[in-house]
């Protein structure tokens, strides 16, 4: 019994060993048929502050996220080597990466600047031994010093510091003295010498002079000293003569606050710190090419070094402040902070406005030309309405004339027989003078007579060429009318009466064309009396003032008045109930009465009879 518990006990122990070990191998072959997402690390070589490396990694980071849509693991460190360059401390920090990455060893290690660059091909072996190298933010020449092994990729940033003094040359063509600033630190003295090398040529057109080995104190007073034809290149300062330590454009910023002149930089983190601008590689597209060398290695194409795109870049600021024309600038240059004109911000707002103002502009042309053609043709209008009032004058003069003949020739026999009694009295031989003088008194009466019998006929003939307003009295006007017509009414046995108002009814208009609206209407009136006898025949002529302020004339007859269906119809052209009428006499009245902004009307009287009313405005004061 013993051996046999024994083998159980034994056989239950073999069993679980042996479902673990299944387990495992279980677990393990599932994890290679698991896809891991790429690896990348990203080692940055001072802290965030330094805005170059920073903008450039974020726009990696930016660039892998998007195209990989998030698989991907992304890690950063930020290895301040500036401040911390001590051979003890770079191992520390390669052993303290090592072990933290041990067990997430990345697929790419990218290295953005020199120092990182020297950092992962010093300790690749240790931190990532099977990644793929990719450097950036340097250029070639720096990747041979530095020695870095051939499987590296570069992202080679080409700066040429003569091409941002030509920019300053073509702003400043009236400079003459060259100034050119650099650091203490390892990085900013071989800028200086790339400095010497690349602007050898163009120095010699200068007063040049080399700012370095100073602190930021003696820096920002050389500048605030500077004179003004001069054209100022800021290199790197990440160390002053003191050993203090800088981000390489806060120091641009102190020293750009007071300087007498314009300050140019190779570097876009540099804008607006003070600087005017350069000739500069953008972080961000850096950050973009080195993103896409990166996912070309993660899928496997073929891959090789490439050059990050320079662009010409200046702060627009910059330019006003120092006065400096836009169009000196190289074509192609970029302006940042430059505030867009009216017409680049409110293009669209500025063209519709411009087809407004246009269509309006179309719109009062043809409105100016539609006025002038109606002024033309008012003219022509008022031309022949004067010519048809002329003719209607001359009308109403030829059915006058009888009545005018009869009423002057009275004056013209009293004349004649004065003078014939007069001439006998001087014959005599005693003759009585004051007789003769009587008897003259009584031919310029009759004279005096006579010429205002012509007067009335010629004011009644005149042809206007233009209406020639006046301003007078409709009662005065009224009294003139009835003399004209009085003649005319005796012939025909119509007695002629006058009811005037009681002041003065100023009006402004041609006083020819007023009377000839009363005789047209008193004439047609005293055709209606035709078949009147004796007594029955009468023609009133009333003015008055009316409630509403205006100057009122009607005439009134003692005729059979007007038929109610035909009242809507008497002012009509042509239209007459005369035999021999031409049926314009009523019509031209109203548009006389209308010319002038009155108003006329017909109407019957209770007592028989017809009566016509004429409204016309006062005419203002003074």
């Amino acid at each position: 019994m013993g051996v046999l518990r024994d083998w159980i006990r034994r056989s239950r122990w073999l069993t679980v060993v042996c479902a673990l070990f299944t387990s495992a191998i279980t677990a393990a072959e599932a994890s290679e048929f698991v896809e891991r997402v790429p690896r990348v690390l990203v080692l940055y070589p001072y802290d965030e502050r330094v805005a170059a490396t920073t903008v450039a990694g974020e726009a990696v980071r930016a660039r892998l996220l998007e195209a990989t849509g998030g698989k991907i693991d992304l890690f950063s460190e930020f290895l301040d080597l500036a401040r911390f360059p001590e051979v003890h401390h770079v191992d520390h920090m390669a052993q303290f990466l090592a072990e933290k990455y041990s067990n997430r060893q990345p697929d790419i290690v990218i290295a953005l600047g020199e120092q990182s660059a020297k950092f992962i091909a010093t300790h690749r072996t240790l931190l990532a031994k099977n990644a793929r190298i990719i450097v950036a933010g340097f250029n070639r020449t720096t990747a041979l010093r530095i020695n870095l092994p051939d499987d590296v990729l570069g992202v080679f940033t080409e700066f040429d510091i003569l091409k941002t003094a030509q920019m300053a040359q073509h702003l400043q063509p009236d400079a003459h003295h060259l100034f050119i600033i650099g650091g203490s630190s390892d990085f900013d003295r071989w800028w200086l010498d790339t400095a010497r090398a690349g602007l050898a040529s163009f120095a010699k057109n200068y007063k040049t002079t080399y700012l370095e080995n100073l602190t930021i104190a003696e820096f920002a007073a050389a500048a605030a000293a500077f004179p003004p034809d001069s054209i100022v290149l800021v290199l790197t300062i990440f160390k002053d003569r003191s050993g203090r330590n800088f981000i390489p454009r806060d120091a641009v910023k102190q020293i750009a606050a007071d300087a007498t002149a314009p300050i140019y930089g190779p570097y876009a983190t540099y804008i607006d710190s003070g600087i005017v601008g350069g000739n500069v590689v953008t972080f961000e597209s850096l950050g973009s090419k080195v993103a896409d060398l990166s996912l070309d290695v993660l899928g496997g194409k073929p891959v090789d070094h490439v050059d990050a795109p320079h662009v010409d870049m200046v702060d627009a600021r910059q330019l006003e402040r120092w006065g400096l024309s836009e169009k000196r600038l190289p074509p192609g240059t970029v302006q940042m902070f430059r505030q867009p004109t009216f017409l680049e911000q409110y293009w669209i707002s500025a063209l519709v406005t411009l087809a407004i103002v246009a269509t309006q502009s179309i719109a009062i042309a043809v409105l100016l030309v539609e006025r002038r053609r109606r002024r033309l043709a008012e003219k022509q209008s008022r031309s022949r309405l004067l010519e048809v009032i002329h003719l209607n004058q001359s009308a109403t003069a030829g059915a006058l004339s009888a009545s005018i003949a009869h009423e002057l020739n009275q004056p013209l026999g009293a004349i004649r027989s004065n003078a014939e009694a007069a001439s006998s009295l001087l014959r005599s031989s005693h003759p009585d003078l004051k007789l003769i003088e009587q008897i003259l008194i009584d031919i310029q009466d009759d004279d005096q007579r006579a010429h205002d019998i012509i007067l009335r006929m010629r004011g009644l003939l005149k042809k206007r060429a233009e209406i020639d307003w006046q301003r007078f009295d409709l009662n005065e006007l009224t009294t003139i009318s009835i003399k004209i017509l009085q003649g005319e009414a005796s012939r025909r046995g119509i007695s002629v009466t006058s009811n005037p108002a009681d002041g003065a009814l100023p009006i402004r208009a041609d006083k020819v064309h007023i009377q000839q609206v009363i005789l047209n209407i008193a004439m047609n009136a005293m055709d209606a009396m035709h078949s009147r006898r004796g007594m029955q025949r009468k023609l009133m002529l009333e003015t008055r003032l009316t409630k509403d302020s205006k100057a009122e004339l009607s005439i009134s007859d003692s005729g059979h008045g007007i038929p109610e269906n035909l009242l809507s119809v008497i002012f009509d052209p042509f239209y007459t109930t005369k035999v021999a009428g031409t049926g314009l006499g009523l019509s031209i009245a109203r548009t006389i009465v209308h010319t002038y902004g009155g108003e006329i009307c017909a109407a019957n009287r209770c007592e028989g009879g017809a009566v016509f009313r004429v409204k016309l405005p006062l005419a203002e004061k003074g």
